[in-house]
């Protein structure tokens, strides 16, 4: 693909190459008698979050949470050896911030994907994973089947790691069109407007929070709205004892556990992740709105505790009933444009095993079964391993689709297709011996998951 015709085989494919399969492919390369493995990324070229690269949102993770450093913190993919490389070292020693700016992690993450065009190849999506069945009904192998510029074809493989990354969560019934688009394509929407008076940002996170402010940035003569579904916008969580939640050794304690005890422990603990803000851009929100009301104008209005009730596009602009969940009442915005600051979901698998979805064992809610070594349980017989990741945080924790455990975790899988990964001690989770409480969680449009694989 791409120029170079595809392989008919490979020991391992990686669907996606955003940071877990790099990670993954670092890890296979700092091995000996690694497995071949080839990756294709629908993406043109290195990519990651480009549409949220605002020029001054930072990381909120430390800069140790790279690709390597947890795995291991001599490898020369780190981000310290590529801050040395840039001759930056210095200055982001002197910055005094453990938390990158999100535009040079990006830069971090192209310079290492830059060492792996020979096993990566770009504009290739996966569109099908077709397993291969024996006459006994034995899974042994898969067909991935992948398209390019250059046409479809396959590639047959006794592995796959599926790191799809994250995908948009829209509302109910919402579409994105010409003045309405998820906050993941933020910047390569947002130049499309021309001096709109009115903007409607719907979210209740830290991209919801950052999109507003770009906006009021962008275009100071306009009002911009968010609709949040909380009373406010919370802060995250960042105290250093509930941070032990992001640590990977407690991926085993929480794999562990009973499910109503990892359930219990993701709703105490998501606002250190999920629907909340970093406390810098609430205070500069807060900020912008205090002084606005000295100086007689209101930019920036939060509606709070509102959800958007109807959201209609027409020729000339779209129209947003926000309603209250405190009293009721519905505010109607005739806006120039929508950002949906709404989140992410993980990817489902039936969208790539289409007829064969019922391949991957799932509980009782409908949510995939995950080994601990991320092996998905399948349904049929077979040496065939499907690797699934950022899709079991209900198994692993809340980290499954974020960096924080990126670097261990590829180590994990690298020693699987090896055969060198340890025992697992726990081939399958635990059955709840309670009521699980994810019925509990917010609902899709109340979560703020960035995306992390």
């Amino acid at each position: 693909m791409t120029g170079r015709p595809l392989p008919a085989r490979a020991d391992v494919v990686g669907v996606g190459f955003g940071p877990a399969n790099l990670a993954l492919a670092i890890a296979l390369r700092e091995q000996t008698d690694a497995p071949d493995a080839v990756f294709f990324e629908a993406q043109p070229a290195p990519s990651w979050h480009p549409g949220m690269l605002l020029e001054d949102a930072s990381m909120q993770i430390s800069f140790l949470k790279d690709l390597v450093t947890f795995r291991n913190p001599t490898s020369r993919f780190s981000f310290t050896s590529f801050l040395h490389e840039q001759g930056r070292l210095a200055d982001f020693t002197n910055r005094g911030s453990m938390e990158p700016l999100r535009i040079e992690f990006a830069a971090y993450l192209r310079w290492a994907a830059a060492s792996f065009d020979d096993v990566a190849r770009y504009g290739s999506r996966v569109e099908r994973i077709n397993p291969v069945r024996g006459a006994d009904g034995r899974v042994d192998e898969f067909d991935v089947v992948v398209a390019s510029s250059d046409g479809v074809g396959s590639v047959r493989a006794g592995a796959v790691v599926v790191a799809a990354g994250l995908q948009p969560r829209l509302p109910a019934g919402v579409e994105p069109g010409p003045r309405c688009w998820h906050s993941s394509d933020h910047l390569h929407r947002v130049g499309e407007l021309r001096a709109p008076r009115r903007l409607v940002v719907v979210g209740t996170g830290q991209s919801a929070m950052e999109v507003a402010l770009d906006l009021s940035d962008r275009f100071p003569g306009a009002a911009v709205h968010l609709v949040s579904s909380q009373f406010g916008v919370g802060p995250s969580y960042q105290g250093p004892l509930v941070n032990g939640i992001f640590d990977p050794e407690t991926v085993d304690l929480l794999y562990a556990a009973e499910e109503d005890v990892r359930a219990r422990l993701d709703r105490l603990h998501r606002n250190a992740n999920n629907g909340v803000a970093s406390a810098e851009v609430i205070q500069e929100f807060f900020d912008r709105v205090y002084r606005d009301r000295w100086l007689g104008r209101e930019r920036l209005v939060l509606h709070r505790a509102s959800r958007v009730a109807a959201l209609v596009e027409g020729p000339h602009g779209i129209r947003v009933v926000a309603r209250s969940d405190l009293d009721g009442r519905e505010a109607v915005l005739d806006a120039d444009a929508v950002v949906l600051g709404t989140g992410y979901d993980a990817l489902d698998m039936s969208v790539l095993l289409g007829d064969d979805a019922d391949l991957v064992r799932r509980d009782a809610s409908g949510r995939p079964v995950i080994r601990r070594d991320h092996r998905a349980e399948l349904t049929a017989p077979g040496a065939a391993s499907l690797i699934l990741v950022g899709q079991s945080d209900h198994l692993h924790g809340m980290t499954s689709p974020l960096l924080s455990t990126v670097a261990v975790r590829a180590g994990e899988i690298a020693d699987l297709l090896t055969g060198a990964g340890r025992a697992e001690r726990h081939p399958a989770p635990r059955p709840p011996q309670r009521p699980a409480l994810h019925s509990a969680l917010h609902s899709p449009l109340e979560e703020e998951r960035h995306a992390a694989v």
